[in-house]
């Protein structure tokens, strides 16, 4: 992986956020907080950026479990003012509302939409921007909700890799917790960003940074990472097929 000087990435990061609060001529930011280490660690990065009381936390579950409590812990530790929404009630009307019953992946997009939806209700009644929490690895491989989870104003972590977000957490001093549970986008019980992903955050890393930075050729990758062909295969596919993600929609010139 590439070496980052992680305190001159921090400086950067705050002075980032503190320069388009600035421009925007608002009044603070809202971050939707999961229980995550993404959304924790750009929560951190607005308090030391901005001061807690410029700092608005949502917590928008669907389900009860664990990852409540734990952005509870983030923004108690932080002292900022934050909102818990039950989104079920939203989510299960408009279920009702269309004429079929949505399988895993569609309810889960709903899901993900509703909650920007309340962020961005949130930002417009209080002057805000919306911070997203998306990183570089979700990014390139297209693992966030279109209109969802990838829509914000700003994201201070997008050019960063998993694996670098952790390094920075640790700095910041997010809770050990909260950077060592199993990354998970909470969509239903027990899934896992890695078991959706097909690989470790790791490795994935290792192998973006190769591609993508480098743009070295996959088998030379395959052999410097000792790992199968297969491996690099399997995210150069997920790169290509979530390209239009990465854009906005676009047509035909004339």
């Amino acid at each position: 992986m590439r070496q980052l000087d992680y305190d001159e990435v921090i400086t950067k990061l705050l002075s980032f956020i503190r320069e388009k609060v600035d421009e925007a001529k608002v009044e603070g930011v809202v971050v939707g907080v999961s229980g995550g280490v993404d959304s924790a660690t750009t929560a951190f990065l607005a308090v030391k950026a901005l001061g807690k009381e410029k700092v608005l936390g949502l917590i928008m579950p669907y389900y009860e479990n664990q990852d409540v409590e734990d952005a509870k812990l983030v923004c108690e530790t932080l002292g900022i003012n934050y909102k818990i929404i039950n989104i079920k009630p939203i989510v299960d009307a408009f279920e009702k509302s269309i004429d079929f019953e949505p399988d895993k992946i569609t309810k889960g997009n709903i899901m993900v939409r509703t909650r920007m939806i309340l962020l961005y209700a949130h930002a417009n009644q209080y002057n805000l921007l919306v911070l997203g929490t998306s990183n570089k690895s979700e990014l390139l491989t297209g693992y966030y909700t279109k209109w969802g989870d990838g829509a914000s104003d700003y994201a201070p972590l997008i050019n960063l890799y998993k694996t670098e977000v952790w390094e920075i957490a640790k700095r910041l001093g997010v809770p050990e917790k909260i950077i060592k549970k199993k990354p998970t986008a909470g969509l239903w019980i027990g899934q896992t960003d890695e078991d959706e992903l097909g690989i470790s955050y790791r490795l994935l890393d290792e192998i973006l940074y190769r591609l993508v930075d480098l743009k070295m050729p996959k088998e030379k990758i395959a052999e410097e990472l000792n790992i199968p062909i297969e491996k690099v295969e399997h995210v150069e596919n997920l790169i290509k097929k979530t390209e239009h993600k990465r854009r906005l929609p676009i047509g035909p010139e004339f």
